[in-house]
């Protein structure tokens, strides 16, 4: 599905300002849609809305749809009369430029757990009446996610397939048992996602109201310790009897490691998906539809096949690349959701038959200016080789920043090209920007820009280390950061290359 000519900034929720060691949709979300509205940008990109685990990935989440609690506003607790004033004075000493999340997470717990305890013993029966509606109209994913989670905390974070057999197996009698025994923390788990979605899509309809379109991310694959897992083993690749992966996911060697990345998560077992029509994807991209007005599906082209190492293997180098029916998934969704407002990541190893996968449905793909400019004018990602149907980014939540890639990544050689390629030389001052304004002019319909980049920040504003798993996923920006300059800029940018047609 091509896109109107457009343009917008990358930022995760988490990276927001605020008070209370991370950001929230509160304020501050406001704020920043108003700085997208002032600078002419029509889309903002977020990474997956999910709770995370450990390592604070949003790429391994505990369930595919559920929102994260940590990005409840408290403020708007507070306005609601679930917190008191006092319970948001004498916070840890929060960095400002990062979260702390092993700060974070055990201290914002304990404050929505009151929350969620005040709501229960309070007297409010039209919000008790809307509380009802959504857990009946959410009942698909939300009852096993919040028995998931229950379940999660009353074995202190072992992985699933650590449980009681009866639980692991999922016994009915067993799982009956635990829900009246877990009744209280069930219900604690279903008001943080009923409190969460309705921040979270009164900030979209905010959003929306000034033509500003919210672009998510569906992750191809989900965790192994996942409610999503835990409570569809049938659809993924598991030893029956222990839960293990039997084969997981990664890619070979690439830009980003010279091992491969092992990703560690469970692979698909297709044939049982396509016997079911596909239900449990369709519940899933129906579901992310409800919060976001268009996907980005990470690893596209694990959809047309993809890279399947056995379990037991440390690196993803020996692995095989099979085949998946993504036509059929796809054709599938169609069916069901008419037309399809994706975007396909289509980085990495890409072949014909992915192109041709992408492009029998009209998907936009990616074009990374970082990766312009290593080769000659055959480069895929260099602007004039782009097509109108493309979004075009100086760089991704997994590169550097532009500012960090030309002081400790590019080469020489690509130095050398990008000075040719702009016709004078370059500065650490400019670089960034210059970089803005080559993905502005491209042909690509759609151009977005980590907000690092407008910033021009550096290494230490770095969002994720691909094949790392510590310090990533916490930079966050001041308040005073979003100025009329930077509104300016972007503003003059969209009027003077036509991207304001969306």
């Amino acid at each position: 599905m091509p896109f109107p000519r457009s343009s917008g900034i990358l930022l995760h929720p988490t990276s927001l300002p605020g008070n209370y060691g991370i950001g929230e949709l509160g304020k501050e979300a406001y704020d920043f849609v108003d700085f997208l509205h002032r600078s002419s940008q029509r889309l903002w990109q977020i990474l997956p809305l999910g709770p995370t685990g450990y390592g604070n990935s949003p790429y391994m989440s505990y369930s595919a749809i559920a929102g994260n609690p940590l990005l409840i506003s408290l403020e708007l607790l507070r306005e609601r009369g679930l917190l008191e004033s006092q319970d948001l004075e004498n916070l840890p000493p929060f960095p400002l430029d990062r979260v702390d999340f092993d700060v974070v997470i055990p201290w914002k717990t304990s404050l929505l757990q009151k929350a969620g305890k005040r709501f229960f013993g309070g007297g409010d029966s039209i919000v008790y009446t809307q509380f009802d509606g959504f857990c009946r109209g959410n009942s698909g994913w939300l009852e096993d996610y919040a028995l998931f989670m229950a379940l999660l905390n009353l074995y202190e974070g072992s992985p699933w397939t650590h449980w009681p057999d009866e639980l692991r197996h999922r016994h009915p009698s067993a799982l009956q048992r635990v829900r009246e025994e877990l009744k209280e923390e069930i219900l604690l788990q279903k008001f943080y996602q009923f409190e969460f979605i309705q921040q979270w899509l009164n900030l979209k309809r905010y959003a929306n109201s000034l033509q500003v379109s919210i672009v998510g991310d569906i992750p191809i694959y989900v965790a192994h310790n996942s409610a999503d897992v835990w409570s569809n083993p049938s659809a993924f690749k598991l030893d029956p009897e222990t839960g293990n992966p039997t084969q997981m996911a990664g890619v070979p060697p690439d830009y980003f490691s010279a091992t491969g990345q092992l990703w560690g998560n469970p692979i698909y077992d297709w044939k049982y998906l396509e016997k079911t029509d596909f239900d449990w994807w369709l519940k899933r991209v129906e579901g992310v539809l409800y919060l976001v007005d268009i996907i980005r599906i990470d690893h596209f082209r694990g959809l047309e096949a993809y890279w399947s190492v056995a379990a037991g293997e440390t690196t993803a180098m020996n692995g095989n690349w099979i085949k998946a029916p993504g036509a059929k998934l796809f054709g599938a969704i169609k069916d069901k959701l008419g037309s399809l407002p994706i975007i396909a990541e289509d980085l990495g190893d890409i072949d014909e038959e992915v192109q041709q996968l992408r492009d029998s449905f009209g998907f936009p793909g990616m074009k990374i200016l970082q990766f312009a400019f290593g080769t000659d004018s055959d480069n895929v990602h260099l602007p004039f080789n782009t097509a109108e149907n493309s979004v075009i980014y100086s760089g991704t939540h997994d590169n550097n920043t532009t500012v960090g890639w030309y002081t400790n990544d590019a080469n020489d050689y690509e130095k050398h090209q990008l000075e040719q390629y702009l016709g004078h030389s370059l500065s650490l001052h400019n670089v960034s920007w210059d970089l803005i304004r080559l993905a502005y002019s491209c042909v690509a319909n759609q151009a977005i820009i980590p907000l690092q980049d407008v910033f021009s920040l550096g290494s230490d504003a770095r969002m994720n280390r691909p094949s790392t798993t510590e310090g990533n996923w916490s930079w966050r920006y001041r308040r005073e950061a979003l100025t009329h300059e930077y509104s300016d800029r972007l503003s003059y940018l969209v009027k003077l290359f036509g991207r304001d047609r969306g």
